[in-house]
């Protein structure tokens, strides 16, 4: 895991202050981290565009010009002028090279976006809409630097966003980076060393990036068992059927010993999948939600008040019945329109998808405030799994898995771990990585998934 802070400037100031680090020097290795990556990764033959503007985004992109002035043929755009002291120093040292500035923007090989980085405060203007229009317009390798123009301090997106291959940002991951709209736009997130090493200028967080190697796989480690030692996970079946199937599939590929449908009326279920209609006495986790429809509610409450732990998904996101629940330890998997109707019913708040998508850090914190106990799996281009204040943050799932049943499987794999006996945190995390990383290694037409698919791809994990 990798931490992630909501602000960075705090931690710049601790640099100045504990360890004598002024801004220059933490500037000046921003640049060089830039740099360093240029020159690693790209020949000295390439010319390079680098668009800044006039506050320390632009001084970081006018430091660089001089990096890499004589090696590259350096093209340096200042569309509007220079503010910041810092800029203007940089600009200073620059021109005492001989390198003069451009009036326009014009063709290069490499194009780096220092516009605003996290210092976009307001709405874009005529200009700077017209300077990134252009930008994304040239064929170049598109880096930018700390993060694209267009997307302010809290991720959220201007209507014009400059589209990078690259985003290196400085000294450590920020939250707007992975916002769900911001994912179109970051490409691939390299973190710049400002002077001390990242174990340094970090300090404590509440927030993670999960990585791959974050990933533990129920392998099963002793010979003498039996089925019985993995759990007995109950998928309750609704009126939409398939839903159910889906997930008991899922959780029954992710290591649960025995998977049982519960269900008022006979159903065509594969062979080792048991049905019954009522929860079983061994049962050691229940999934419900998905495909619930109009569901009988006496039926519906006893389910929900045993002390057997759930994960609760679809349907039951729109039924007044779940607030009722929420100081059990449950797992919840709402999607955006989901959430925002749980957030209402339990009097968090009332909002619309788009203010949730703009501020979904946000509204995770606010539930999660609320109601401790939950673990919280918020689906998106990024899945936000929550606790209390703590926040991980799922980045590796697609647009192949936008497709229905998909969150079926989600459902059944993390109860399924439930029902081996992992605690529930370590379900949601470890599930949520195995769902995204099947599907990223999903190798047919990226509309093609189904979810039997997505199955098949958690067994080769």
């Amino acid at each position: 895991m990798q931490k992630v802070f909501d602000e960075l400037n705090s931690l710049d100031k601790r640099c100045y202050t504990k360890f004598a680090l002024s801004e220059d020097i933490l500037m000046e290795h921003a640049a060089n981290a830039m740099a360093l990556y240029i020159s690693k990764n790209y020949s000295n033959k390439k010319s390079i565009l680098i668009v800044s503007g006039s506050g320390n985004n632009g001084a970081d992109g006018i430091a660089l010009a001089r990096l890499l002035y004589k090696k590259y043929k350096i093209k340096l755009y200042l569309p509007f002028g220079l503010k910041s002291n810092m800029s203007k120093i940089q600009f200073k040292r620059t021109k005492l090279l001989g390198l003069k500035p451009i009036d326009k923007i014009k063709k290069a090989d490499i194009i780096v976006d220092c516009l605003f980085g996290t210092g976009l405060n307001k709405n874009l203007n005529e200009q700077s809409i017209d300077i990134i229009e252009k930008l994304n317009l040239k064929k170049a390798i598109k880096i930018a630097c700390d993060i694209p123009s267009g997307i302010n301090c809290l991720g959220q997106v201007n209507d014009l966003v400059f589209k990078a291959d690259v985003t290196i940002t400085m000294g450590a991951l920020k939250t707007s980076l992975f916002q769900d709209r911001a994912k179109d736009y970051i490409g691939k997130v390299i973190v710049a060393n400002l002077g001390v090493q990242r174990k340094i200028y970090e300090v404590n967080t509440n927030t993670y990036l999960l990585d791959k190697k974050d990933l533990i796989l129920p392998f099963r480690n002793t010979s003498n068992t039996n089925k019985g030692d993995f759990g007995h996970l109950n998928v309750v079946c609704g009126s939409k059927v398939g839903a159910s199937l889906i997930a008991s599939n899922a959780g029954f590929a992710f290591g649960a010993g025995l998977v049982s449908i519960i269900s008022d009326t006979k159903i065509a279920i594969p062979a080792y999948i048991m049905q019954d209609t009522s929860i079983s006495h061994n049962c050691t986790a229940i999934v419900i939600g998905m495909g619930l429809g109009s569901y009988d509610k006496e039926k519906l409450r006893n389910i929900l008040n045993n002390d057997i732990k759930k994960v609760i998904d679809a349907d039951l996101f729109y039924d007044k019945d779940i607030v009722s629940v929420l100081n059990q330890e449950l797992v919840l998997t709402p999607h955006p329109k989901e959430f925002c109707s749980l957030l209402k019913l339990c009097d968090v708040d009332d909002i619309d998808i788009k203010t949730l998508q703009n501020n979904r850090f946000l509204y995770v914190k606010k539930f999660c405030r609320k109601y401790p106990k939950i673990i919280l799996v918020l689906k998106g281009a990024n899945v936000l799994i929550s606790q209390n204040q703590n926040i991980y943050i799922n980045t590796f799932g697609n647009q192949i898995l936008a497709k229905g049943g998909s969150g079926d499987v989600l459902s059944g794999l993390i109860a399924s771990l439930i029902a081996q006996g992992y605690d529930t945190l370590y379900s949601a995390l470890n599930a949520s990585l195995a769902h995204a990383l099947a599907g990223s290694n999903y190798k047919k037409n990226n509309y093609s998934l189904n979810p039997l698919d997505l199955i098949k791809e958690v067994k080769k994990l």
